[in-house]
């Protein structure tokens, strides 16, 4: 039987390391569907929701390189979209297969028609229709290779009659070239970079996703420099650990020691960072900015000194030109208003909470302890990151993934399942919010029919707890933040996992132990404190009137209760206020 484009496409994917499509099938996709069934080198992974699909392939190429999903016309690319933005924003490279109706159908508002030019122009560096035969291969070519050099989505539309047309083979490449350059500054501006670093004694070296590489070059320049550590939250896993300089994370889910080491040095080292929250960025000292992608400098912070290059190769040939430090009293000092923070840390661990209001912090502390070395940790948008973000600590082995960059609720299921799928030796433990795990709850149901050893550990706090929390310190009473749960661990056993419901702290560490240790899927469904708060690194005066300003209008509105129960589950924080 001659090769059909279905077949040809299923191939090149093959070629190019592709091990499993994401996707529901129908219609305009059947085609490929077979030709997968048929080639049988690839796994076709049916999720219930195309959208889980589209995450759970963005966390696969952020573990792996490079991963695909599929949808089909209309409906399915839509679906697509939220997965595919998240992808796009985390620099993950996935191909997206746009199957759509039939050519001879365009433009005449057939049923399931949408335009995936416009449709995914804002999410990808590339996208193409192919509308015949022989396009296919070269836009599939250009679209992986774009996915791979610009870090990204790409997305293949495929109208489902080309796919059972016989494939035209190319005179071009359908070989993929993944080289990796050195990308490093000039020499005359590594001597104007090295210069300045040894004109100034306070210097705090803040690293982003991009220096994740560096950790072994950041740790030396560090230690040349007595400078403090400081990183966004996607860096935390590639730069805490085996890191005696580091000081923590800064921005809204950050600590404030990392937010004081940047606000008392001369000398700010921005590495490998687009971190977008510009009021954390101090505004009085000098700012050197590293980065691979030149366009991103100076747009978050006043910068003095702009460098275009990959983080590993710049500090590797700047080392040499910097000289050894000897006053170290700007990092003494700053780690120990890091020690002392960390002590305020584990007071929010040590009182554990009651009944239906365990401490989440208490939760993330134990599953810190006793989750695997090189564990992969996916946290859902909200409370779940702070909780992740604070108590979870890297150990050079372990990975986290989120919705970092996009914001997404609902995306550390779906992201579990890719990574459960990329890494099948690998403990994968989602940290989900009810609210998001509510959203896309049916794919429960894949992990159970692929057999993923998935572990879902619900904070259930039976609220939208980070949208209360910004209700409040805006001053305005929590409105429409409630959530109605079904028994989540009675679902996840209807699903036909392991579930078990945690009301009492005393039960979490042996509850989270069971789950962890058991051959299967679980899910840990433990009913958290409501009001527990994640208090920021810099507190305004507006936010503490904004607060006051809120429980004052829920007292005025007879809810005296709710104030009661907030005062009582955080006077730990007023540790912070001090």
């Amino acid at each position: 039987m001659a090769k059909n484009v279905a077949d040809q496409l299923v191939e090149m994917l093959a070629n190019a390391g592709i091990k499993r499509i994401y996707a529901v099938t129908g219609d305009s996709l059947n085609e490929v569907n077979d030709a997968v069934r048929r080639e049988g080198n690839i796994q076709w992974i049916h999720v219930r929701h195309e959208e889980v699909g589209a995450y759970a392939a963005g966390a696969e190429a952020q573990l792996n390189g490079l991963a695909c999903c599929a949808g089909s016309s209309g409906p399915g690319h839509v679906h697509l979209i939220n997965g595919l933005y998240d992808a796009h924003r985390s620099g993950a490279p996935v191909i997206a297969i746009a199957s759509t109706i039939a050519t001879f159908e365009f433009g005449t508002d057939y049923f399931q028609e949408t335009n995936t030019i416009k449709l995914f122009d804002d999410c990808s560096y590339y996208n193409q229709v192919a509308a015949t035969p022989r396009q296919l291969p070269r836009m599939l070519q250009a679209g992986i290779q774009s996915a791979l050099h610009q870090k990204g989505v790409a997305v293949i539309g495929l109208p489902g009659d080309i796919t059972s047309m016989d494939a035209v083979e190319i005179n071009t490449s359908t070989q993929n070239f993944n080289s990796v350059p050195v990308i490093r500054p000039s020499d005359a501006d590594l001597q104007k970079l090295s210069a300045l670093i040894n004109q100034h004694q306070k210097i705090t070296i803040f690293c982003g996703i991009g220096a994740g590489e560096a950790h072994d070059e950041v740790v030396a320049l560090s230690q040349k420099l007595h400078a403090t550590v400081a990183y966004s939250f996607r860096a935390k896993m590639d730069i805490q650990y085996d890191n005696p300089n580091e000081v923590g994370m800064t921005g809204l889910l950050g600590l404030p020691s990392a937010y004081h080491s940047m606000h008392e040095s001369d000398l700010l080292i921005l590495l490998g960072t687009d971190f977008p929250y510009t009021p954390f960025m101090p505004t009085d000292c000098k700012i050197v900015q590293v980065d691979i992608k030149p366009e991103r400098i100076g747009r978050r912070a006043k910068i003095d000194v702009g460098l275009c290059g990959d983080v590993k190769d710049t500090l590797t040939a700047l080392l040499p030109l910097i000289s050894q430090k000897q006053d170290d009293s700007f990092l003494k000092a700053q780690l120990k208003v890091y020690a002392d923070v960390k002590n305020k840390m584990q007071t929010y661990v040590d009182d554990s909470g009651e009944q239906d209001k365990i401490h989440p912090e208490f939760v993330a502390s134990v599953l810190d302890k006793i989750a695997a070395d090189d564990a992969i940790f996916t946290v859902d948008t909200g409370m779940s990151c702070v909780w992740g973000s604070r108590y979870i600590n890297a150990t050079g082995k372990r990975k986290m993934i989120g919705s970092f960059n996009h914001g997404s609720m609902a995306n550390a299921m779906p992201q579990a399942i890719g990574a459960a799928l990329a890494r099948p030796g690998q403990q994968v433990i989602a940290l989900c919010g009810d609210g998001g795990l509510s959203m896309l709850l049916g794919d429960l149901a894949t992990i159970v029919q692929y057999k993923l050893p998935v572990k879902i550990i619900v904070f259930n706090n039976r609220s939208l707890g980070m949208v209360k929390l910004e209700m409040e310190v805006a001053g305005l009473p929590d409105w429409q933040t409630d959530m109605y749960n079904p028994d989540f661990a009675l679902v996840a056993q209807a699903m036909g996992m392991k579930g078990i419901n945690v009301k009492y702290p005393q039960d979490v560490q042996e509850a989270i132990a069971e789950a962890l240790a058991f051959d299967g899927p679980a899910l840990v469904n433990v009913f958290t404190d409501p009001n527990a708060l994640a208090m920021p690194p810099k507190i305004e005066f507006e936010q503490v009137k904004g607060m006051a300003v809120s429980m004052t209008k829920l007292m005025l509105n007879g809810h005296m209760d709710e104030v009661l129960d907030t005062v009582k589950s955080n006077y730990k924080h007023l540790k912070d206020l001090l």
